[in-house]
């Protein structure tokens, strides 16, 4: 293989010759084989340097008919959520060689659909998909009509069974609630509730199994809505009431920190007269005042173990269905 370098042509042989090993092991240091010493592949990698040898791995993958790159399709790519999730997989990325196309559909199916059909165009070896909200079996039918792996994250779809990652958000609300019932905090209100997805639907079925396991009366949920506002004018309402909550735990961090502003308006210091929790640990989290309480989603961890996943499906295509939930933790700060 010849790569202009400088305007002279090296090949992987003048490498070898450089770094004084046979052109295979030259070879394996390219392809990251575990087989070469350490020393020797510093030795290749230095030459590579030297001579302005750039490995042509696009002809390379042709050979193996991969293109050594992924689709990550995400629902709100303005969330900074994603920005961590991410992250994750291009943590992934950097060990398996591999480079990423970020999609955002904006919670349109119909545009899923088409930046799904336009990654396929470029031959993208596999997809990660957090489904937007409206997704149905039309999405798996697509993606298998075209051929590629994929990866769901965070969001399933309904009634079926392929590779997903998600969190485990009943066993992080249930440590947020064992410490305000811990506290003395007795009627908490659950904010943001959204019946669009299975991770909305698990945060809020997790919020009323904590409260039966603690013996707490669950209180009517305050609606919330996909670009992360809530009912305030409710949540007046129930403040208002004879029997208002003395916390809150919300749908994810940015309806936290609303929450903490508008009981600000009314009076209320949040963690003194009020306890608020949020969910996910957004980098805004700490750095609010007071600082958020709330449950780490791990964004970064997620994103790492879909990329992974996606690699396995892509090596073996008939493997096994596999599920992997990420356990969250409880981050305890002053809002609650």
């Amino acid at each position: 293989m010849k790569i202009k370098a400088g305007g002279a042509s090296v090949s992987l042989l003048d490498v070898a010759r450089e770094a004084g090993v046979s052109r295979a092991t030259a070879s394996l240091v390219l392809r990251d084989s575990p087989l070469v010493a350490a020393a020797t592949r510093e030795k290749v990698r230095e030459a590579m340097m030297r001579l302005g040898y750039i490995y042509n791995r696009g002809a390379a993958n042709l050979r193996q008919k991969r293109t050594g790159t992924i689709g990550l399709v995400l629902s709100n790519i303005a969330n900074p959520f994603f920005s961590a999730l991410t992250a994750g997989v291009e943590q992934a990325n950097d060990l398996s060689g591999s480079v990423c196309f970020i999609a955002n559909s904006g919670e349109s199916p119909e545009r899923q659909a088409r930046q799904i059909q336009r990654l396929r165009e470029h031959n993208v070896d596999g997809l990660i998909v957090c489904p937007a909200i409206g997704s149905d079996n039309r999405l798996f039918e697509e993606i298998d009509r075209l051929g590629l792996p994929f990866v769901q994250v965070l969001r399933e779809i309904p009634d079926t069974t392929r590779d997903y990652v998600t969190v485990d958000y009943a066993a992080g609300i249930d440590a947020a609630l064992s410490h305000l019932r811990a506290s003395g905090r007795k009627r908490v209100v659950y904010i943001g509730d959204m019946d669009v997805h299975s991770a909305a639907r698990a945060r809020l079925s997790g919020y009323e199994r904590a409260c039966a396991h603690l013996n707490l009366t669950p209180m009517p949920a305050i609606a919330g809505t996909r670009d992360s506002q809530y009912d305030e004018a409710a949540f007046d309402r129930l403040l208002d009431s004879t029997s208002p909550p003395d916390s809150a735990i919300c749908y994810n961090d940015i309806i936290a920190l609303a929450v903490m502003t508008h009981l600000r308006r009314r009076g209320l210091e949040a963690g003194r007269d009020f306890s608020v929790i949020g969910m996910d640990d957004i980098p805004a989290a700490g750095a609010a005042y007071p600082t958020l309480t709330t449950i780490a989603t791990m964004p970064t961890r997620i994103g790492f173990a879909a990329a992974r996943l996606l690699e396995k499906r892509i090596a073996r295509p008939t493997r096994r269905v596999e599920q992997e939930v990420i356990a969250p933790e409880f981050v305890l700060r002053h809002s609650a």
